[in-house]
């Protein structure tokens, strides 16, 4: 009997220490799972305000949107609007239902459909520029860039569109396109008025010519060596005039873009043709110094281009053997050519002034000033630019770009 008594007294006894482990167990179970909540609330609350501060933040976003932002669904109805679209379009649609088919200016309609057709069948389209009704500000140039909106499972539930005002920059277009025209209209007539000018001054000078020619043939006998020395001053002088007049009607056309003729030209042949008509002398070289290449421009001004830059070398070459070098190098976009003399040099403090009309290196009977000055308008018509190297009685070497492809009217 008693052995049955300490058998269960042991029994006990286990069932009770167990039971302690159990409990502590449980209880430190029961402590971890606490602070383990205590933690998932803390993170809730730290996420919950998270998403309230970027919801804050984008709402903040959509509202200060310098552009119109417009939600609609498939049907076109308007469903928000942020404040720059209610700004633009006039109004409330939190007061009043709108769809965008009534905004469409009616002019507009048809492109407006193939424009929401190709919306709906590719998920968006981009720089639509069109005409909008407003309700305050009558009609409005936009331009718009808008995409479908899906659900999860890819369904389209809507539509958004970025839309930004056009107007004003389409009114400055239209009266840029005005002035252009204006302008090209003023140079035309500029250049016919320079050619009338010129016919008009160089009518009195040929008789002027003709007549001091007379006077030495008829009165030769009379006259004594001062006397032959004016007239001599007079011929000369009326030789400079007649270059003037010639210099300034090519300056008048040299820059004018309005009607190039763009066709291939070998520059090669060009410089062949220059050599004979400028009569170079026999102690002056022209040479190239590697195959030049054919480009696209209007053979006239090209010629005169290359024609009053060799012609410029010629004329200033003291040396007893002149040397013209005729180089280029390509890039990208660009054509750079190199026209390198032994002459006389530039001075540093010309080298601005000698692109100016009416400016040059003030030594050089025949010069009028105006020759490289045609040559800087017919650069920057082809976009180039021309600057050069020079060193006083040594040489110079003048260099100049020309784009491969330019946009005449671009500019």
């Amino acid at each position: 009997m008693s052995t049955n008594i300490e058998v269960i007294k042991r029994a006990l006894h286990r069932e009770k220490e167990a039971r302690k482990q159990a409990e502590k167990i449980l209880e430190d179970k029961s402590r971890a799972l606490y602070l383990l909540s205590e933690e998932l609330k803390d993170a809730n609350e730290k996420l919950a305000q998270g998403l309230t501060e970027k919801t804050s933040e984008l709402k903040g976003v959509f509202d200060n949107l310098i552009d119109a932002y417009v939600l609609m669904d498939l049907s076109g109805n308007i469903i928000k609007f942020n404040t720059s679209a209610t700004e633009l379009f006039g109004y409330d649609i939190q007061k009043e239902q709108l769809n965008v088919m009534s905004l469409i200016y009616k002019e507009d309609m048809k492109y407006a459909m193939t424009s929401f057709g190709q919306l709906v069948h590719e998920g968006s389209f981009a720089d639509y520029n069109a005409r909008v009704y407003t309700k305050n500000k009558g009609v409005r140039w936009v331009h718009i860039n808008a995409s479908i909106i899906f659900d999860a499972q890819k369904t389209p539930i809507g539509a958004q569109g970025i839309v930004k005002d056009i107007t004003e920059q389409r009114t400055i277009e239209a009266e840029n396109k005005t002035l252009l025209a204006t302008l090209e209209k003023s140079n035309l007539e500029l250049e016919e008025y320079a050619h009338v000018v010129s016919h008009d001054l160089k009518s009195p000078l040929r008789s002027i010519n003709a007549l001091v020619n007379w006077i030495k043939e008829d009165y030769a006998p009379a006259f004594d060596e001062a006397g032959l020395k004016h007239i001599s001053m007079i011929e000369s002088t009326l030789e400079k005039m007649e270059r003037l007049i010639n210099g300034i009607l090519s300056y008048s056309s040299a820059g004018n873009g309005a009607y190039l003729e763009e066709h291939p030209i070998d520059l090669n042949t060009i410089i062949s043709d220059i050599k004979n008509i400028l009569l170079v002398p026999s102690h002056i070289h022209i040479t190239i110094i590697k195959t030049l290449p054919t480009i696209t421009g209007d053979a006239t001004k090209i010629q005169q281009l290359f024609q009053n830059l060799i012609s410029n070398a010629v004329h200033y070459i003291d040396k007893e053997i002149g040397l013209i070098e005729v180089d280029y190098e390509e890039q990208d976009t660009l054509y750079i050519f190199s026209i390198k003399d032994n002459g006389i040099g530039i001075a540093k403090e010309y080298h601005d002034k000698i692109f100016k009309i009416f400016q040059s290196l003030g030594d050089y009977k025949n010069s009028t000033g105006i020759g490289l000055s045609i040559v800087k308008k017919i650069v920057d018509l082809y976009g180039g630019e021309i600057w050069l190297d020079s060193e006083p009685t040594i040489g110079t070497t003048f260099h100049f770009s020309l784009q491969k492809q330019y946009n005449h009217n671009a500019t």
